[in-house]
């Protein structure tokens, strides 16, 4: 067996794209290896901002063969009629490069056909591979490219290519790079370049004379624990953002965390300004004190083993001192002006060009919180209400202006400074929460209420002015902020009509100039919440069938469209609930069919006089059982109950069947029976859409 490594050297590649790259490089070289019959022990990769690598150990020197039929044209069509080729089957010779002789009849149960048995495989893993790393490197996918002149794409520029299989080269070319048996090392501590003579040199030779930490994991490894070493020493600990571990063990080849350190007074900023200064901006990580609270110190990773670490140490505390500078004076100026003042300054900020400004806004906003509150029977109405209308004030703020990942954060703190009351404070500091799905939901109802008036207002106006996120496209991130909505129902169980919430926002804008009827945009945006609902559900590992069945009965009351998933997961695993399942389907299909289909307008009630036996009356006396107390239980959501009764319901629904002819002569008596069915489809068919179900 032998081994075989690959590395593609660049320009540094942006942190986020290197997680990505190695994991579907190794699903590239995994597909390829197989399709080509090439056995191995494994495929390892891994990256540094400066290159991506796989190492493939114990890989097979041939590929595997196997003998194959291959069919070619119809005989009737492959041999004349004195028993020779025909041009069809003289091309198929070519085309599988085989001699004529070898060609035979292939007797198939679709008739008579021209064949031949061929062996393929058996190749050098040597020839097979450069077709392999050429697929392997042009399949790779970024968020952003760059294109070279021959229209080959990639993320960055490409430098170098190492390739070998043992000690041969495996040769080809990208671009104008050719592939060779050198690779490079850390820019500073180790540049090389360094000959390689067996391809199993590779990891010792980057890493010892090259200077370079291959593995992410080892890397981040080493800056959580050299960082809380150093923390320790300082009377701290780092505070912990996992994101922040992985993005700086994607910028740097050789993690060398040092700690720097700041201005006590600067520690009179809030926290959140703090560590958006040391951890979006700089990089850094910041250190809290056995009382949690923030110290003068910050931890940063370098890409270097400087011979003056104090030099060092100095260039990146000057930074952190200008930025911090700055945020002191944004915090002391926006200190002096009134919420109230910011809020009047919003009329000159501009929303969304034909939707008006974000004073307008902030006025919907007011008053779709007031809606939602009323729905949802919420005491603190003037709370939220006040919340909802101040909480874009921070827009014009000189602190958001320069750190904008802390908009809502800061309008929160500025509420909380200026004496509002704290759950007016805590609802603009959360409103803009969830910021996606890994991201918390706002913890207070008012945080809630206020978040969800914000999305459903971007959403409402969005749609109607036909922005819809394409499969390329979200500009203005609308899934996230549907999924948002959908989290916050979910997670704070809102008993909330989406329908209605929608149809007010959009009744809120004045003077806007809609691309489409309000009544088509509202379909369009609750059938997106849907496929949101249904891609949250999925995500969470819920069967498709039954999330279609649930959806498609409706979901506009997202708290109870998951009452009744629940419940429809629980009913699945009743012993009867294949025969139930296809019982009702059954009469979905009779009322589609005789219904729909057929244009008779079908009842919800039937004619007691009308029923002739024993099994259409007991049918009768069990549909009045189910529906006695049905809107009672649906109000209480009591989902079990009403998806248990049909076990009782199915037998009798089956016995009709088979002893009542629904489509009877009398036209009376076939209308009394539709009629009996229609009552079933259209209240199951709240529960769920029998029909998509599959048993």
């Amino acid at each position: 067996m032998s081994d075989f490594v690959l590395e593609i050297g660049f320009e540094e590649m942006p942190a986020r794209f290197l997680a990505p790259l190695t994991k579907e490089l190794k699903e590239n070289f995994e597909a390829f290896l197989r399709r080509e019959m090439i056995s191995y022990q494994s495929v390892e990769t891994c990256s540094t901002p400066r290159r991506l690598c796989a190492y493939v150990p114990a890989i097979a020197p041939v590929q595997e063969s196997k003998e194959e039929l291959v069919t070619g044209p119809p005989a009737s069509i492959a041999f004349d009629k004195d028993n020779n080729l025909t041009r069809a089957g003289l091309g198929f010779s070519r085309s599988q490069q085989v001699s004529e002789t070898d060609l035979f009849r292939h007797q198939t149960k679709k008739g008579e056909y021209l064949a031949v048995k061929k062996t393929v495989g058996g190749k050098p893993t040597i020839d097979v591979l450069p077709r392999i790393c050429l697929e392997a490197i042009k399949g790779l996918s970024f968020p952003k490219k760059m294109r070279w002149t021959d229209n080959f794409t990639f993320g960055r520029p490409v430098r170098w290519i190492l390739a070998m299989l043992d000690d041969k080269t495996i040769s080809f070319a990208v671009s104008d790079v050719q592939s060779g048996s050198s690779t490079f090392g850390h820019r500073v501590l180790g540049s090389g370049p360094f000959e390689l003579s067996f391809a199993s040199d590779y990891l010792r030779t980057v890493e010892e004379k090259g200077r370079v930490v291959l593995n992410p994991e080892k890397r981040m490894n080493i800056i959580r624990s050299e960082a809380s070493r150093l923390a320790s020493e300082a009377g701290g600990s780092i505070v912990e953002n996992e994101n922040l571990v992985q993005e700086t063990s994607n910028l740097v080849e050789f993690p060398n965390p040092v700690l720097g350190r700041f201005d006590q007074k600067y520690l009179a900023l809030p926290r959140e300004v703090l560590l958006t200064s040391m951890e979006t901006h700089q990089k850094s990580f910041g250190v809290a004190g056995p009382d949690n609270n923030l110290m003068p110190y910050f931890l940063t990773v370098i890409n270097n083993d400087p011979q003056d670490v104090n030099l060092v140490r100095k260039g990146w505390e000057r930074v952190l001192k200008a930025r911090l500078e700055d945020a002191m004076f944004f915090w002391n100026s926006d200190r002096s002006v009134s919420i109230e003042a910011r809020q009047e300054k919003l009329d000159r900020v501009v929303f969304l060009a034909p939707l008006g400004s974000m004073g307008d806004k902030a006025r919907r906003l007011d008053r779709i919180a007031g809606f939602i509150c009323e729905a949802l029977g919420v005491q603190n109405k003037n709370s939220v209400r006040k919340a909802a209308l101040f909480c874009k004030s921070d827009l014009v703020s000189e602190m958001v202006g320069e750190f904008a990942d802390l908009q809502g954060i800061m309008g929160g703190i500025y509420a909380a400074e200026a004496g509002y009351e704290a759950d007016v404070a805590r609802a603009i500091y959360e409103h803009y929460l969830p910021l996606g799905p890994d991201s918390p939901s706002p913890e207070t109802i008012a945080g809630a209420i206020v978040s969800m008036a914000d999305k459903a207002d971007n959403l409402a106006g969005c749609f109607g002015l036909d922005m819809i996120p394409t499969g390329a496209a979200d500009p203005y991130a609308l899934r996230r902020q549907a999924l948002g909505v959908i989290r916050i129902i979910l997670e704070h169980k809102l008993d909330l009509d989406l329908r209605g919430l929608f149809s007010f926002c959009t009744r809120e804008y004045s003077g806007v100039k809609w691309k489409h009827d309000p009544d088509d945009s509202l379909e369009i945006l609750i059938r997106f919440i849907s496929s949101r609902l249904k891609a949250y559900w999925q995500g969470m590992g819920h069967d498709g069938k039954i999330v279609d069945a649930v959806i498609q009965a409706g979901c506009e009351n997202v708290l109870m469209a998951e009452q009744r998933l629940s419940a429809l997961v629980r009913f699945s695993k009743h012993p009867d609930y294949e025969a139930a399942v296809l019982t009702f389907k059954r009469i979905d299909n009779i009322i589609q069919k005789q219904g729909g289909e057929a244009g008779v307008e079908l009842l919800e009630k039937y004619e007691s006089h009308l029923l002739q036996d024993d099994y259409e009356t007991g049918l009768a006396r069990q549909i009045n059982e189910v529906l006695a107390d049905w809107d009672e239980r649906w109000g209480k959501g009591d989902f079990d109950v009403l998806f248990n009764r049909l076990h009782g319901l199915r037998p009798v629904v089956d016995d009709f069947f088979d002893n009542v002819m629904v489509m009877c002569d009398d036209p009376d008596l076939r209308q009394n029976r539709l009629n009996m069915m229609n009552i079933l489809s259209k209240k199951l068919g709240t529960l769920a859409d029998f029909s998509a179900l599959q048993v």
